[in-house]
């Protein structure tokens, strides 16, 4: 689930606002609707903190790399546990190879 995504659902959890989260963590009204709409790339490190605060959640849940979140794929899950399992160097070839399944997935093919 995207970070904005998160953002709404937990928002309307707690029935707030737009204008009560947005007091609650320091910003713009307009700033969280663009969190939430996907239109605010990149929010701070900060802001991202002061949010996870205010919902009560780690920021790892917020920017969906808690892996025992309920809303996360089993098998993910299964992965993730056995990784835990691997040494340093046996972590560092499973992150290059996940960074080249990504990069040639994301890269147009010549044709």
């Amino acid at each position: 689930m995207a970070f904005g995504r998160r953002i709404t659902e937990l928002r309307l959890a707690k029935n707030q606002s737009l204008q009560q989260v947005a007091d609650a963590v320091g910003v713009s009204k307009t700033h969280i609707w663009k969190i939430e709409k996907g239109r605010a790339p990149n929010p701070s490190m900060d802001l991202v903190r002061r949010l996870a605060d205010h919902f009560g959640k780690s920021v790892a849940y917020l920017v969906g790399e808690d892996a025992e979140a309920l809303d996360e794929d089993v098998q993910l899950q299964r992965m993730f546990r056995q990784a835990k399992d691997l040494n340093e160097s046996e972590r560092r070839i499973l992150d290059e190879m996940m960074q080249s399944l990504l990069k040639n997935r994301s890269t147009p093919k010549a044709g």
